[in-house]
Order: structure tokens, then sequence, then C-alpha cells
């Protein structure tokens, strides 16, 4: 008899699995020179939930047929019943599904991968589950399936799982076994980026603010101070990952140490070195471990290591072969592998919309392959930088990114697929089988409406809400890390003599600081946020500051809205907020903010992240639809802090506006 779970998933009426239980155990027919059958079609999308239910992968099973059995699947598959016969002559076989017989590895030879023996080219995708909501991870999976990749690509963000010292969340949105688990259910392979810097556009590039306590430290170095930090969190990390590596049964087929180090001035070997043991040490000698940078000569020489396979980045704009000879520099033998195709670019705050054509992405996409290189498309789906996340760049100036991350990429910010998706699948149609069927649907977007946000609150009103600890007296001003203060704002106040506003001799002064986002990208080894030096009135030094950390985000979610007197006008920090139902639904939708000026938006406690319309381009956020009550009223709370509209509105639209113009944003309501 078959075991009663293969039967399931023989059972089942899609071919995909019919196929792939046979390829399983001919397979090993094979390896004994058994007999030879041709290839078969591969697995369908779900064949990797129907292995961990039954499960095969890295287990111990027997497999029974009978003749009439072979005679149904023969005739099924249309395969020659000869080589089911030898089945039959067998008798009952045991056939060992472990992962000893798994492998992944460089064949400098033939200048190729080789997955378990045989050669293998990966077409891959980054999508970063950190910047996409949970219930919506395995859509966006999908899509990057049906578009014909066999690999994802993601990082793993440092200071998204320790926010704070020694305090490690691994739950819900930030959950990445559950993520990883479901790469796993649709048959794909992973790339994994774990740093412990990863830039990514994020928040000071992935490495947790709270390693500035140290005021002398210099990151992505050995520093002491630094390295102590890094090896206790790849402590925690690095054994989830170790149980997921390709030769020990999971998906994972290689590693990225560090990230574009070139790029980073400090050039320091050791560094690399001690990372490079240390994954080692916690991921044993197997596992391929490759570095990635750009494609000018000093990036890639102070990125690489020997030891670590070394790859490049580079987009659609330079020349395929000239790109990939730079890293033939540096690997004369191996894959050719760009780990960064660029889809399209992030945006600033005060820039237009960055896109790239969707036809020259998809000929430098098949320029790439004709060379039978590996690609990641960087982005696949860019996703949001929700809170507090959006990191910033320094060029010629402090740069801050915005909230969207689409990057006019495959998939939009909401997950959809794009003319560039459809161009990109034909394109990979051509070098490799693209799963059947239909694209998965995009998510329905809904437009709800204006919501009157009629309750106001001035910050300071609140004050003893939104800093519930007592103020920190100091002399001088004190940064955010100094302070202990994660992403989000101080009060500070002091008493002024003289100062060219409206006001009177002692007056009290208060400075509201906001972070906009730590540097990602860049020399980013001192960038601290907060009041960084001395304020000076005329010629002397204002002292004696009373200092309030605010947790905003806490009082939003937890004691809201506030019961306190209302303030009547439009200036100023203010909290404003309004409530709104569904029409028995909770979809996608996008809020526009016509007439407000710079802040931060709550839905139901949810940071959807900063908006700034009157900077542009970004002009609406998106919501996702899991985060509405389809049954119960919603909550949506703005944090002005420069001043409102005579009216305080929100429209709800049902499609994004993410390159806004003056014009535009000067509009009249409605059009």
């Amino acid at each position: 008899m078959v075991p009663h779970d293969l039967f399931l998933c023989y059972k089942v009426t899609d071919s995909g699995y019919r196929c792939t239980v046979i390829v399983l155990f001919l397979f090993h027919f094979k390896r004994s020179c058994l007999c030879l059958l041709p290839a078969l079609q591969a697995p369908s999308p779900n064949f990797g939930q129907s292995i961990r239910a039954c499960p095969l992968t890295g287990h111990v099973m027997t497999l029974c047929y009978s003749l009439s059995q072979a005679e149904v699947a023969a005739k099924e598959m249309g395969l020659c019943l000869y080589a089911l016969v030898v089945v039959v002559l067998l008798g009952d076989l045991q056939l060992q599904v472990t992962s000893a017989a798994r492998s992944f590895s460089i064949d400098y030879e033939n200048n190729c991968f080789l997955k378990d023996g045989v050669p293998f080219r990966y077409i891959s995708g980054s999508i970063h589950y950190f910047r996409v909501p949970a219930a919506y991870w395995k859509d966006r999976l999908l899509k990057m399936y049906m578009s014909g990749l066999n690999a994802v690509q993601i990082y793993v963000p440092w200071n998204y799982h320790e926010s704070f010292p020694g305090i490690y969340n691994f739950s819900g949105n930030r959950d990445l076994e559950r993520f990883l688990d479901l790469v796993a259910q649709l048959g794909l392979l992973v790339i994994l980026r774990p740093g412990p810097y990863i830039c990514a556009e994020w928040e000071m590039g992935g490495l947790p603010s709270w390693l500035l306590t140290h005021p002398n430290i210099t990151l992505r170095t050995s520093d002491p101070d630094f390295l102590e930090a890094v090896d206790k969190w790849l402590d925690v990390l690095l054994p989830k990952i170790k149980p997921r590596l390709y030769h020990n049964g999971g998906n994972i087929i290689s590693v990225q140490i560090e990230n574009e180090y070139g790029s980073y001035y400090a050039c320091d070997y050791d560094y690399m070195r001690h990372l490079l043991a240390t994954f080692r040490a916690y991921l044993g000698k197997e596992i391929l471990l490759f570095t990635t940078d750009g494609i000018s000569a000093s990036d890639l020489r102070c990125g690489t290591l020997q030891g670590l396979y070394a790859t490049v980045d580079f987009g659609q704009d330079e020349n395929v072969t000239k790109a990939f000879q730079q890293q033939r520099r540096f690997e004369p033998k191996g894959p050719l592998v760009n780990s960064e195709y660029y889809t399209g670019w992030l945006d600033y705050w005060g820039e237009p919309h960055s896109t790239k054509h969707a036809e020259d992405v998809a000929q430098g996409l098949q320029k790439i392959l004709e060379l039978e290189a590996n690609v990641n498309m960087y982005m696949f789906q860019g996703g949001t930088n929700f809170g507090y996340w959006s990191g910033a760049d320094y060029k010629d100036g402090y740069n801050p990114i915005t909230t969207s991350y689409d990057y006019d990429a495959p998939l939009s910010e909401a997950g959809d697929p794009t003319d560039k998706l459809h161009a990109i699948r034909t394109v990979i149609g051509k070098f490799q089988v693209v799963p059947a069927g239909p694209m998965p649907p995009p998510t329905p977007k809904y437009a709800y409406g204006y919501v009157t946000l009629s309750q106001r609150v001035t910050l300071l009103d609140i004050l003893g809400l939104i800093s519930p600890s007592l103020p920190i007296y100091s002399s001088f001003p004190l940064t955010f890390e100094a302070l202990k203060q994660e992403y989000k704002g101080t009060l500070e106040r002091d008493k002024v003599n003289e100062i060219k506003i409206s006001g009177q001799l002692g007056d009290t002064l208060d400075v509201l600081v906001e972070n906009m986002g730590h540097i990602n990208f860049g020399n980013n080894e001192s960038d601290f946020k907060g009041l960084i030096h001395n304020l000076t009135l005329g010629s002397s030094i204002l002292s004696d500051w009373l200092i309030y950390p605010l947790d905003i985000d806490s009082a939003v979610a937890h004691a809201w809205p506030p019961v306190v007197s209302l303030s009547s006008g439009t200036t100023g920090p203010a909290f404003y907020t309004g409530a709104f139902t569904t029409p028995g639904i909770s979809q996608d939708s996008y809020v526009k903010l016509p007439g407000w000026s710079k802040g931060q938006l709550w839905i139901n406690g949810f940071n959807l992240g900063r908006f700034w319309p009157a900077r542009g381009p970004q002009q609406t956020l998106f919501v996702p639809g899991p985060l509405l009550n389809a049954s119960a009223l919603n909550t949506i709370v703005i944090l002005e802090l420069q001043s409102a509209p005579e009216k305080p509105n929100v429209l709800f639209v049902d499609r994004p506006i993410l390159n806004g113009t003056n014009s535009f944003m000067h509009r009249s309501t409605g059009e």
C-alpha cells in the first residue's frame, strides 16, 4: 500500500502533484542506474505545502507500488510502462529522502552553480517581509512564483528584531521563520542577507540606533564595542537559520555577509574576517557565503574577501558584459551573479517619483540571462516604510526617504501586478518554464471617501500622556541616543530672557525634535539625532533643560482618545482624531491628506508612517485592508506638526498618488 499521506498527495487532481511524486522516486532509480526517464514538469505551486504535510523532505519513508497502481500512473502521465515495471520487480523498496543528498555549491570549471550536483541558475526577486503586512506575505510570494522566479532574496534588519538591547521580537509582522515557511511551501529557494548591516533604504541600514549609546563607537568595523553587539545578535539569529539551509533540508541556498561593504570608507578586512569566522562557526562549511558590491574597482577591492564568493550589482543602464567583466576581475571562475538588478529606484522627499521603463528593464534582464548569469531583481515588490522605519541618504546634504517604498517594482506597493511584471515574465519564459495559469489578480481597492477629524488636542495638552515618565533634567541638550529614545521624538524645554518672537521675559521655550530617519548608506558612523549641539541666544548658551522623551505610539494604541479639553486653532503640533465605518468590507485603500502639512498617521493604532504632501512627491499613504474593521468603528489619528486645514478632512481613494506636484496639491477638493 502507498502510505496514507503520500496517497493523499497522489490523489490530488493537480497533475503537478502526480508528476512530482513520480519524479521523487524515479529520480532515485536513475541515480541507481535502474532506469532513465525524461525530465517531468516542475511541481505545482502548492507542492511545497504537500511535502510539508506528507512529510517527504528530510524524512525516511517507504514507497510500495503495485503493478496496477503503476499502470494507472503510467497512463495518466503517458510514461513508459517498462520503467514502472522495474518498480514492481524491486518489490518493497525503501527510499531515503534525506538531506544527505542535498547540496548547493559552485562548479568553477563550468562557471555555474550546482544544485544536488546538477547545473543550476537562479532567477530571483527581492521582497522585504518587514515592508509587507504578514497577512499579505503569501499573496506576494505566490505572485512571485507565478512570475517564473525560482528564488527570493530577503534582508533581515537587526533593528527590527532588537529595538532595545537584549529584547528580541520575532512575532507578528516580525515572524521571520513563518515567512520562510511560506516561501518553502511554494517551492521557492531563499538567498538570505542577514547583514548585520543591510542598507535597504531602512532606518540606519538595519543597525540599531542604541549602538550609538557608545559615543565613540565605529560602526561596521572591528571596533570591540560594535563586534560585541554583533556577536550577541548573530548568536540569536543564526541558530534559527541553520536548520533551514539547503543541505540541512531547508531552502536557503546562500547567505550574504555584510552588504556593499566596499562602498563604506572603513575597508576593515579584520571586520570581514570576523564575520566570516562567525558565520562559518554557526552555519558550517557547506553553506555558500557571498558578498555583493557595486561594479567599481574600489567597491570590489574593499568589499570582497577570500572565502566569500564575490557578486556584483547594477541596473539596466549599465553595459552587461562590461559589468560582469568587473566581477571576473575578482572571481575569474564561477557563476556570473548580479545580486541587485534594479527594476526601479527609491524616492526622496522633495524629489520626483523614480521610474524605469518596463521595456528597458525587460531588455536588460534578457541580456543578463543570455550570458547564462544568475540574477536577483531588486526590488520585485517594494512595500511600505511603515512607522518610523524609512531611512535617509547623505548626498550633498541630508535626504530622507519617503514612506512609500513602491520602487516602481514589478509588484506595486500594494502587491499588484504591473506591466513591468508581465514584461519580465515574458523574458523569463524564454529561458525556463513559467508556471501555467493566470497571474493572481490585484487585491481589491475601495475609496471609502471623506472622513472628518473633528477632535483636536495639542501636543502640549497631553504631554503627560505621551511622555508618561518624569522629564529628564540636563544642563545642556541631549541626543536621542543619550536618552535611549528609539525613533520618535523629544520635547526639550528651556526658559529664555530674550527672543525675537512674540513672548515676554521668562517665557518658556519648547523645542520639538523629530527624527526623520538615520542615514542608511554611506559613512553613517555618527548620525546622532536630537539637539546634537548647544543652542545659543545671542552669545549665551541656553542651559538647564527639561527633556520629555515621547512615546506617542503606545498612547495612540492603548490610551486613545485622551480625555482633555479641546483646543481651537489649526497651527502648531496637535493631534486630530476621527472615526469611520466601512460598508461591511476591509479592502485596501489609500488615504490622501489635502491641505495637511507634515506629520504621522495611525489607523486603529497602527502607524502607517510619515506624510509630507507639502514636500512631495508622495501624496497618499497605503492602507492595508487587514488593518480595517469591517463591522466596527475605525479610528484615525493624525499628528500634524505644522498646520492643518480649516476643515480637517482626509480622503480615502482607491489608487495611489506617488508623484504629486505643487499644481496638483493646490487643486480644489474633488479634482
